[in-house]
């Protein structure tokens, strides 16, 4: 392997790990391939919709040299961008709700990025980001944006977020030699579903893309509203709709329950040494569940978004 110019390049093509060990932990009838983009230079997969957006922000004029960025986070999208920002020199600015794990916080830090805290919402719980919290860090990015004069990124509208992800698709395809059945992702930005499910049906239209969803959340299941209680599912499940996501490419929607995502991640990591946060546990019970079902004898690809290295404050490995 050549030597790399920056760390930039370090971005993207991360393994695809069969997880035998876990399925029969489980004793499940099928395979899980496990998409490692935990290991992307910031901890994350967000390192990949981060240079994206950024990239194409250059290519379009939107953004100017030295100009201010700024982003509404949960945390990873704000560690990639701190990340791309310091190495390509940008000012950034990312805006977080109090309920995040303080390590996302010291990750944006630790590259350089001014991070802004607001408050939860009244009835809202620490570790417990709820749509009324990303209401509040939304409005506060806005007026931002106006006072620094700065270039909002817009993950949540910014269709370039799925067209970076496109290509993890296609890594997950290549690496699988086109053994893939379906797919399970976690409804955050939308950007990962839409843009591996994209990818999918263009190799092979029958392959299966499922959204998968908090239990408390289940928006794209029709049953968020009136009864959002809150989840622990870090980085997602804000019960909002994507501007940019097609929902022809939904085939199904999988429920998970607080408690299935934190027995997902430990066994991931005590079973198959992969250590992930909320999320990437979130998959893991997602792909169980749909090979105890429907899916059952099939091959279920995931991702592991994230480091359990950006959890440790929290209970997740108490």
């Amino acid at each position: 392997m050549a030597v790399m110019k920056s760390v930039l390049e370090a971005i993207g093509n991360t393994p695809l790990v069969e997880m035998e060990r876990l399925v029969k932990h489980w004793k499940l009838n099928g395979r899980i391939l496990a998409k490692l983009d935990h290991l992307n230079p910031s901890g994350s997969k967000k390192d990949r919709i981060a240079l994206g957006m950024i990239r194409e922000a250059e290519r379009k004029g939107l953004l100017k040299s030295g100009q201010t960025v700024i982003e509404e986070t949960s945390g990873n999208t704000g560690n990639g961008l701190a990340l791309v920002c310091s190495v390509l020199g940008y000012p950034f600015v990312a805006v977080m709700s109090k309920g995040n794990s303080v390590e996302r916080v010291r990750v944006s830090r630790a590259f350089g990025a001014r991070v802004v805290l607001v408050d939860q919402a009244p009835a809202s719980k620490p570790g417990e980001v709820s749509a009324a919290d990303f209401d509040l860090v939304t409005a506060e990015t806005e007026r931002l944006t106006k006072e620094l004069g700065a270039y909002c990124v817009g993950q949540f509208t910014n269709s370039d977020n799925a067209a970076a992800q496109e290509r993890t698709g296609d890594e997950i395809w290549e690496q699988s030699e086109g053994e893939v059945d379906a797919i399970a992702d976690f409804m955050g930005t939308g950007g990962g579903f839409t843009g591996i499910a994209t990818s999918m049906k263009r190799h092979n239209p029958s392959v299966r893309c499922y959204v998968v969803e908090p239990e408390n959340a289940a928006y794209y299941s029709g049953e968020c509203a009136e009864s959002f209680r809150g989840h622990r599912v870090q980085g997602g499940g804000y019960g909002r709709e994507i501007p940019f996501l097609d929902r022809s490419l939904i085939d199904g929607c999988v429920k998970v329950t607080d408690k299935e995502a934190m027995d997902g991640a430990r066994a991931l990591s005590g079973v198959e040494g992969i250590f992930g946060g909320f999320s990437s546990g979130a998959h893991a019970a997602a792909a169980r569940k749909l090979l105890e079902s429907g899916e059952q004898g099939k091959t279920i690809a995931i991702v592991i978004c994230d480091s359990g290295l950006k959890y440790l404050s929290t209970d997740l490995y108490s």
